[in-house]
């Protein structure tokens, strides 16, 4: 029985032991049987909207918002009309090559003689062709490019960083979700354009076959009018894709800039600075409104106390003021420099309690009374003007 009773107690002190383990454990809960996951909880997500100053530095980074698509979509539809306009020009400049090269070439012996006239005739005809091409090409992924970005110079992207030339981080660069999404997007690309054009020149073979054997300018018709209803349906299938390219690339866009509530708060922190130099500076600003107030008191006509705690001075000018104006109110030492001031300049103090809470409450540095205070200010301001006259009586009796 000794023995049995030993067991109990030695497993009785384990449960207990045990227990207070899982108490004191912190990556247990309450019941000990489950960890708290809370305590491996990663960083907060990124769920709220970029600020404007996070989309304005990204800008300054040259990270912008723009779809490749959308510049290819405009590039082809703007060379798509401008050969349409101007086909006749260059039909013209390929019948001029085509002519010269087979009718007088043939007669030409080739050396050092005829070679250069025959180098400069193929140069300009070439650069005929090819200088508006590139010329309209270039303007228009320049028209694109800022259709979408606007003007914008950045040297970032241009630095040289260790990154670039890293192979793991080009190795993430090339199994990114980013470059899955581009390869799957040139592959659907393909695969459309190349259904289209197919199905489209299917059903266009067999009025071309028809043409053989007729005059030159049927067939030459016939095949610009082929080439116009393919451009303008391969130009369709680009900006249908551009349109859905410049969706998905805008919200990776704003995906990527989202901004944890953490971030948001440390660059308002930033920008804002640090709490105790934004409280001495509006101590300073304070310190200069209230030097600026002071300044205007010799101006004033009255000052209304409270008697001793609160000090109100207002400016009545018949013909100037259409009301009085507060040109000064402080508390306390503010106060009190009011009255020394006004004691100085020979300014009439009155003391009103409930008028001089009320302005001093209500009523801002450099504006006008309210109404609802124009009769307790005109009584305030009748006798001081009766006190005046007193005062004038008395000195033209002296």
């Amino acid at each position: 029985m000794s023995g049995r009773k030993c067991c109990r107690e030695w497993f009785r002190k384990e449960k207990k032991a045990g227990a207070a383990g899982r108490e004191d454990d912190p990556a247990m809960t309450t019941s000990g049987r489950h960890p708290d996951l809370q305590l491996f909880a990663g960083e907060e997500d990124k769920t709220e909207e970029p600020t404007q100053h996070r989309l304005r530095e990204a800008r300054k980074r040259g990270q912008v918002m723009k779809s490749m698509e959308a510049n290819s979509a405009i590039n082809l539809l703007g060379m798509l009309f401008f050969f349409v306009i101007f086909w006749r020009y260059f039909l013209k400049n390929f019948e001029t090559l085509f002519c010269h090269y087979l009718r007088e070439l043939p007669g030409v012996i080739i050396d050092d003689i005829s070679v250069e006239p025959l180098l400069r005739f193929s140069l300009e005809q070439f650069v005929g062709f090819a200088a508006p091409v590139l010329a309209v090409s270039l303007l228009l992924g320049l028209a694109s490019n800022l259709l979408q970005v606007g003007f914008l110079f950045s040297s970032e992207t241009i630095k040289p960083q260790l990154s670039r030339i890293n192979p793991a981080e080009g190795f993430k660069r090339i199994f990114s979700r980013r470059s899955l999404f581009e390869l799957v997007k040139s592959l659907l690309k393909v695969s459309i354009i190349g259904a289209v054009c197919y199905f489209y020149l299917k059903d266009q073979i067999e009025p071309l076959l028809l043409l053989l054997g007729e005059d030159a300018w049927l067939i030459t018709s016939a095949f610009v009018e082929v080439l116009r209803g393919l451009g303008w349906r391969v130009a369709a299938v680009f900006f249908t894709l551009a349109a859905l390219d410049f969706i998905y690339q805008f919200i990776e866009y704003k995906r990527n800039l989202k901004m944890s509530r953490k971030e948001i708060k440390d660059e308002y922190k930033q920008l804002e600075g640090d709490p105790q130099v934004r409280s001495r500076l509006r101590e300073k600003q304070r310190e200069a409104a209230r030097a600026r107030s002071l300044a205007d008191v010799p101006d004033s006509t009255v000052v209304v106390t409270n008697p001793t705690e609160l000090a109100v001075a207002l400016r009545y000018r018949q013909g100037e003021d259409e009301a009085p104006v507060v040109v000064a109110k402080g508390a306390g030492i503010l106060a009190r420099r009011i009255r020394e001031i006004a004691q100085e300049h020979d300014i009439p103090i009155i003391q009103n309690p409930p008028v001089a809470r009320l302005l001093y409450k209500d009523v801002s540095t450099g504006s006008t009374i309210p109404m609802e205070l124009y009769q307790a200010v005109a009584e305030i301001l009748a006798l001081v003007f009766r006190l005046q006259e007193r005062e004038k009586r008395k000195r033209t009796r002296l």
